[in-house]
């Protein structure tokens, strides 16, 4: 598939529309386009993610295939079922199953959990907890769609599975878990 932008300003969206992939138009605030924005701010939370890690790393490589598969999703969500999405590109399981290898392997070198984290640490695991956060966002609004029109359900697993890599991600920034900010319940914080 080639992409050509030859025009950012197109003013086609000036009254509160936009077009999907089949060509319908919808309003900006559909729970459609709710969604793809959620997945847009979540691959910018990637992109400062990425910006904190070497960029020779295999959690920069990790990292740019999640963006491109942010991008994937998104073109996925942008083609409504119907008479018109045979050619869309439908996502598939195989991504599920990459990323819960990728956390597999990043849990394995982590001790076990012996409290909730508190977002934080360096901040390539700020960042992590961000994206994780926002992973959590987008899967609600997905969640919504997929009550009122039907979407892929291979989405809604890859955004489950890809908060859990932001988590055991945001640990490994945290030397595997070693230096992680961890919850101490009010009735064991001493008074300040």
């Amino acid at each position: 598939m080639s992409i050509r932008i030859d025009r950012v300003v197109t003013r086609g969206g000036d009254a509160g529309q936009t077009s999907l992939g089949d060509g319908s138009r919808v309003t900006k605030d559909s729970a459609r386009i709710e969604a793809m924005g959620c997945l847009d701010e979540l691959n910018a939370v990637v992109g400062l993610l990425r910006s904190h890690v070497a960029a020779d790393s295999k959690d920069a490589t990790q990292l740019a295939q999640l963006q491109n598969w942010l991008f994937d999703m998104g073109a996925d969500l942008c083609q409504p079922e119907g008479p018109k999405a045979q050619k869309a590109s439908r996502l598939s399981g195989e991504i599920v199953v990459e990323l819960e290898l990728w956390v597999e392997q990043l849990r394995q070198a982590q001790a076990p959990l012996t409290s909730f984290v508190l977002p934080g640490g360096t901040q390539a695991a700020a960042w992590a907890h961000l994206a994780r956060t926002q992973t959590r966002t987008t899967e609600r609004r997905m969640v919504a769609l997929a009550q009122q029109e039907a979407l892929n359900p291979e989405l809604l697993k890859m955004l489950n599975r890809l908060s859990d890599y932001f988590f055991v991600l945001a640990r490994h920034f945290n030397q595997d878990g070693k230096t992680d900010l961890v919850w101490t319940p009010a009735a064991q914080r001493p008074a300040v």
